[in-house]
């Protein structure tokens, strides 16, 4: 047998070209890939995945039959029902709820303490405020305790460790679980810990058995140490809840929080120029590609909306964007809350790079190309028309809000 490799230009042709219906069926498929931190994920919704109940993931759409046209008429599966009638014992978690909403790394919390929780406990999450998650039943909370009031509004750290320690008292959880992020999770468990008198573990990324390991060092170096009451864990602790959907059964303190006048005063959050912000540390990204024609009316869409510029490998290279600011995995992993690409195809290096986003908009010409696969929302059109919509939309709502404040 020869040892030549014989290539298909054919097959090539269809793989570079993504006006071909067949270009779809021609890309590989993403099972796994390494996230910001080091650790390998995992596609949970990919074909042949095993999940952690040992179940092997079935593909039902038809798309290994050649059936991807047939994705629109996808029916939703309605996910198996986890009850716990009565609790052994509550894994309490706060996530940040940033914007109302979980983020990725309160899905992962929630992961974690899922199976802390095992067959017999209960998740309960605490949440300070309103907030708009409509999720919480796939997300894996059986219970859901809500502390609202205006003392817990804005940087109000003193008031939810007083409602954390009610909580602690009424339901007596055998594990508190916090993020340990910037957002307000890292310092309100350290505060919540003080007020305990208990040392909880930092920066925690792995759970076995009775033994936790966490970040030290810098991030260099891995400290195991016996599980405690009060864990403060790192992104991608646990691989979020997927296989189930929970009960979110609403639970109240049995006394009301007693009243406190605060040591500390929330002024607001300082204004930040959005240039400033780190690509790996914002949330709101603004990123254009080759689909770009008016840079000019792209940066000033940006300044409008106020946020962080990003681009593709392409912009950079064309010299439309310096390359600090190339997103990919080639360029800078990012973990933005929204993500909005303006005329970015969605080449695989970058579809890596904004893996860990919560939600991506996709605005491009193009209704076939992988970014609008990717996208949680996609706007099909010229991005030049959309933009100056864009600009006009934001004017009137702020026009909006200034008159109902006066």
């Amino acid at each position: 047998m020869s040892d030549i490799i014989r290539r298909d230009p054919r097959a090539e042709w269809i793989a570079r070209n993504r006006l071909h219906p067949l270009h779809a069926a021609m890309q590989p498929v993403q099972h796994s890939w390494m996230g910001p931190n080091g650790v390998i994920r995992k596609n949970v919704h990919g074909v042949g995945f095993i999940g952690p109940n040992g179940i092997k993931r079935i593909d039902r759409s038809g798309a290994q039959q050649g059936g991807a046209a047939k994705r629109t008429a996808a029916v939703e599966v309605q996910l198996p029902l986890h009850q716990v009638a009565a609790p052994a014992f509550y894994i309490n978690v706060v996530p940040d709820m940033v914007g109302g909403r979980l983020s990725s790394h309160d899905r992962d919390l929630l992961g974690l303490a899922r199976q802390l929780a095992g067959s017999d406990g209960a998740v309960l999450a605490v949440v300070f405020g309103e907030h708009k998650e409509n999720a919480f039943a796939t997300a894996g909370v059986d219970r859901l305790l809500v502390l609202d009031g205006h003392e817990f509004d804005g940087y109000s750290p003193e008031q939810r460790v007083q409602g954390l320690r009610a909580v602690d008292n009424q339901f007596n959880p055998r594990h508190w679980l916090l993020p340990d992020s910037r957002s307000g999770g890292g310092e309100l468990g350290r505060r919540f810990a003080a007020s305990l008198k208990e040392r909880p573990a930092t920066r925690v990324w792995q759970i076995k058995g009775d033994e936790c390991i966490g970040r030290a060092g810098a991030g260099q170096e891995d400290l195991a140490r016996p599980l405690p009451r009060l864990i403060l864990a790192a992104v991608e602790c646990a691989d979020p809840v997927s296989e189930t959907r929970h009960e979110v059964l609403p639970l109240e303190l049995s006394t009301a929080l007693a009243r406190s006048l605060p040591r500390i005063e929330d002024l607001g959050a300082v204004a930040v120029d959005p240039a400033a912000i780190p690509m790996a540390e914002a949330e709101f990204i603004f990123s254009g590609g080759n689909g770009v024609k008016d840079w000019a009316l792209f940066h000033q869409t940006a300044a409008s909306l106020g946020a962080t510029e990003g681009a593709s490998r392409v912009a950079v290279d064309d010299g439309f964007m310096a390359r600090d600011r190339q997103v990919g995995a080639s360029g800078t992993w990012v973990t933005a809350r929204v993500y909005v690409a303006v005329g970015i195809s969605g080449a695989i290096q970058h579809l890596q790079g904004i893996g860990a986003c919560d939600k991506v908009v996709a605005i491009n010409l193009d209704p076939g190309c992988d970014m609008i696969k990717r996208a949680d929302l996609s706007v099909i059109g010229e991005s030049a028309a959309i933009l100056q919509a864009l600009i006009v939309a934001v004017e009137a709502y702020r026009n909006g809000a200034k008159r109902d404040a006066a």
